[in-house]
C-alpha cells in the first residue's frame, strides 16, 4: 500500500518528508499488529518487551538495566513491571548487593507465556513475508544509516 492512499500528498512537502511519514506510519502498522499479536494473552508490546529481555538474561535485572535494554526508551519500567508482578509474569527482589535496587526474574508463568507466544512468532515474521532476504538487509542497513545521523 502507497502511503498516498493514506496520507493526502498534498501533506508531503518533499521526499524527505514524504520518508520520515512513511516510516512513522510504518512504525505505528506494525505497532497495531503487534498489539493484535499480543491481545489473547492480555499483555502490551513493551511488557513483552520486558519478557524478553529478562528471558535473555542469566542473572537478574534492575528496572535501569531493563530500561537501558528496552526498546521503547521512554516506557515508564517500574511501572511497567510492576504490572507483570501483578499478573504473575515477574518476580522481584530486593537486591543483595545494593539494597536501593530491585531484583526482576522472569516467573514460571512468565516463562510459560513466552513459549506460548514463541510458537507463533511466525506470525510477527509474516508482517515482513512480501520482502526478500534482500530487500530485508537493505532495509535494515538504511534504517542503521538513519540512526547513524544521531
Amino acid at each position: 500500500m502507497a502511503i498516498e492512499k493514506e496520507i493526502p500528498k498534498s501533506y508531503l512537502r518533499n521526499s524527505s518528508h514524504k520518508t520520515l511519514v512513511n516510516i512513522i506510519f510504518t512504525s505505528n502498522w506494525i505497532l497495531e499488529r503487534l498489539k493484535q499479536f499480543l491481545e489473547n494473552e492480555d499483555i502490551t508490546h513493551q511488557q513483552y518487551n520486558i519478557l524478553r529481555i529478562l528471558s535473555n538474561s542469566e542473572t537478574p535485572l534492575s528496572t535501569l538495566q531493563i530500561r537501558e535494554r528496552m526498546l521503547d526508551k521512554m516506557s515508564d519500567t517500574s511501572r511497567i513491571v510492576e504490572r507483570l508482578l501483578k499478573k504473575d509474569l515477574v518476580n522481584k527482589q530486593i537486591c543483595r548487593y545494593d539494597k536501593r535496587l530491585v531484583d526482576v526474574t522472569l516467573s514460571e508463568k512468565g516463562l510459560k507465556l513466552l513459549h506460548r507466544l514463541e510458537k507463533k512468532t511466525h506470525e510477527l515474521d509474516g508482517i515482513v513475508s512480501n520482502l526478500t532476504d534482500k530487500d530485508i538487509d537493505t532495509v535494515n542497513q538504511l534504517l542503521d544509516k538513519i540512526r547513524e545521523k544521531a
